[in-house]
C-alpha cells in the first residue's frame, strides 16, 4: 500500500484528502478535510497556515507521495496569483518533508475520476463518494482533494504497469 495525500490549493480553503492505494491503483479512503484560511487577518498569514497545517498533516499520516492540483488560468488574474501562491506553500511543505510531488491539470483529474476532462463539481463528488465508498455529503475542496489523490493513484499504478519512466507518461 501507498499512501498518498491530494491537495487542492485555494486561497480561502485548501482541500485535503488521503488515501491508501494498492498496486492496481485501488484507493481505500484514510481522512479527507478542509483548511479554513479566512479567519487569518492578512493573506501572508493565509500561506503560512497552509505550510504549518500541511506540515502537520504529513507529520500526523506519514503519506509516502503527494499529489497537487495544478495552477489554471482563472478570468480574474489577481485569483490565479493568489491560487499560485497557495500551491506554492503547500509544495513547499511537501518538499520540506522530502515526499516527492506529481502535478495534474483540472482536466486530467476530472478525465481520471469522471471519464470527461469537462466534468463538474458534483460529478467530481459523486465519483469520489462511489469509489471510496463514502456516505454523506462531501465537502466540494476535500473531494476534489480526495480526486487528486485517486488520479494520482490511478497514474501511478498504469505506469507500474506499463513500466515506463514517469517522464513519458505525460504530453509535451
Amino acid at each position: 500500500m501507498t499512501r498518498i495525500l491530494g491537495i487542492d490549493p485555494g486561497s480561502q480553503r485548501t482541500g485535503i484528502g488521503l488515501i491508501d492505494a494498492d498496486a492496481n491503483g485501488k484507493g481505500t479512503h484514510v481522512f479527507h478535510s478542509a483548511i479554513y484560511l479566512l479567519d487569518n487577518d492578512t493573506f501572508p498569514l493565509r500561506l503560512k497556515q497552509i505550510f504549518d497545517d500541511t506540515l502537520a498533516l504529513i507529520d500526523t499520516w506519514k503519506p509516502d507521495e503527494v499529489a497537487i492540483e495544478k495552477v489554471f488560468m482563472a478570468r480574474n488574474p489577481d485569483s490565479a496569483l493568489k491560487l499560485g501562491q497557495a500551491r506554492g506553500a503547500a509544495i513547499c511543505a511537501v518538499v520540506h518533508r522530502n515526499l516527492p510531488v506529481t502535478e495534474y491539470a483540472p482536466k486530467e483529474i476530472k478525465q481520471a475520476v469522471v471519464g470527461s476532462g469537462g466534468a463538474d463539481k458534483t460529478q467530481v463528488q459523486h465519483m469520489v463518494r462511489l469509489l471510496l465508498g463514502l456516505t454523506g455529503k462531501l465537502q466540494a475542496d476535500a473531494a476534489d482533494a480526495l480526486a487528486i489523490a485517486l488520479t494520482h493513484a490511478h497514474t501511478r499504478s498504469s505506469i507500474l504497469r506499463l513500466g515506463i519512466p514517469r517522464t513519458a507518461w505525460r504530453r509535451r
